[in-house]
């Protein structure tokens, strides 16, 4: 007849045997099943994550860690049409058990969901699992550290000319690294117009995401003019030894910055702060946010403002230092008091007092009862 069947008959056609519903098949009436075998777990992840050709390797390797907690907990033999939203519950619980971070449960439960959409839209489960299994992204603001000023030039101190340059492009300029800091290339810098292009291979993948533009900012325009001077003939990348070196597989993983960066700051006596290289991006975005619009910064750095909230600025100890001051000194800062100063240096209270008569008079009518036909006068109903 040409129509989809109605939904009993499509429930009656799941439960039928394989031979008569190649029978079925056979006569066009419904299409034909792949497989007599129900889909297990292990096979479908395994076949799902080597299908993705359109992700890029270190993406595999995210995925890898959530493949592995599943086969962990429900077996590679787990038929997934028997994996239920109570299974789903007890994995989230198991997760939890592994004494993982939240932001990192989140995360492994979001990619078991879109592990389980694929299947669902294979037809090889009737319903996503995970659909409704969750865990809060809090990200540990206990582990952000903004990164001094004066501990970067102890660490400079004991770094050789490339890795000056690293440090400063994270610290200073706020580039992503390893990706952002070893794709720079010499062509994409503007020493004539103090701007350099940087290209985001973690967005590329977006649309209008694959560069952007920052400035050269003065603490970076020396070590750049330097390696641009001692570069060899025909360098493409301003870290072209280092990235030949490191970048292999086609994967940053292999670059092993962290490691290398560690001997750094212990020959300089420094104390590793967390997240080495992002707590460097972190403390540059905090900096820029004291000169410069928020929207701006977040251009320059390559994310939109909610995720510079959220996850790169931060409170200073100067900031609660220019507060204090401000506080001792109301009338030189005027940050503190709102009230207008006169020519001899003090203040007027009297639109304090006005606004002090207008409250009274405020909580004297809020007092007043309406009655039930409230303040209009009753007008008939149309």
């Amino acid at each position: 007849m040409g129509v989809q069947p109605d939904t009993a008959t499509a429930e009656w056609v799941k439960g039928v045997g394989n031979e008569f519903a190649e029978r079925l098949a056979t006569l066009g009436l419904i299409p034909s099943r792949e497989s007599s075998e129900p889909a297990t777990l292990g096979t479908f992840l395994d076949t799902y994550v080597e299908m993705r050709t359109d992700v890029k390797p270190d993406t595999k390797v995210v995925w890898s860690h959530t493949q592995r907690n599943l086969i962990a907990h429900f077996g590679p033999r787990k038929v997934l049409t028997d994996i239920t939203e109570g299974d789903a519950d007890e994995f989230k619980l198991f997760l939890l058990d592994q004494g993982l971070a939240q932001a990192t449960v989140h995360k492994r439960l979001q990619i078991a969901r879109q592990f389980f959409r694929t299947a669902k839209r294979k037809k090889l489960c009737q319903s996503n699992p995970f659909d409704e299994v969750s865990a809060p992204a809090v990200t540990d603001k206990r582990r952000r550290r903004f990164v001094e000023r004066s501990a970067i030039d102890e660490v400079l101190e004991e770094c050789s000319p490339e890795w000056r340059l690293i440090v400063v492009l994270a610290r200073y300029a706020g580039l992503r690294c390893p990706s952002e800091v070893l794709s720079l290339k010499f062509e994409d810098i503007n020493f004539r117009t103090g701007r350099m292009v940087i290209t985001s291979p973690k967005t590329e993948h977006h649309e209008g995401k694959e560069f952007r533009v920052c400035p050269i900012f003065p603490e970076v325009r020396p070590e750049l003019e330097r390696a641009f001077e001692n570069a060899p003939e025909g360098a493409v990348y301003v870290l072209e030894a280092y990235r030949a070196r490191s970048f292999k597989r086609a994967s940053w993983k292999s670059t092993n910055l962290r490691t290398q960066l560690l001997r750094i700051l212990k020959r300089a006596g420094v104390d590793p702060w967390p997240k080495l290289f992002q707590g460097m991006r972190a403390s540059c975005e905090t900096e820029l946010l004291q000169r410069f619009p928020e929207h701006v910064v977040a251009a320059w750095l390559g994310h939109s403002v909610r995720v510079q909230q959220e996850h790169y600025a931060m409170v200073r100890d100067e900031d609660f230092a220019a507060a204090s001051e401000a506080t001792q000194n109301p009338t030189q800062s005027g940050a503190v008091s709102g009230l207008p100063a006169l020519s001899g240096g003090q203040a007027t209270h009297e639109p304090s007092l006005r606004i002090l008569g207008k409250h009274a008079e405020l909580q004297r009518f809020s007092r007043r009862k309406v009655g039930v036909t409230g303040f209009e006068p009753v007008t008939s109903s149309v």
